[in-house]
């Protein structure tokens, strides 16, 4: 069963990776070179997966200290 903690968590690395994407294209479009799609798309992978681990184990630790 998935929690609502997980579920957050989740849905913020898809945040994260989309953000990057986001970050690259601009990048790309204001006249630079950038790393290819499929780098860019694998980068966007690990960012994700790491803001879900950072959000997941800091909702656990902070959220049970929240007044």
């Amino acid at each position: 069963m998935e929690t609502p903690v997980a579920k957050a968590a989740a849905l913020w690395g898809v945040v994260g990776a989309l953000s990057f994407l986001v970050l690259h294209q601009g990048y790309v479009l204001l006249g630079n070179d950038g790393v290819g799609i499929l780098p860019a798309v694998g980068i966007a992978v690990v960012v994700g997966a790491i803001t879900t681990a950072v959000t997941y184990v800091g909702e656990r630790r902070l959220g049970s200290q929240a007044p």
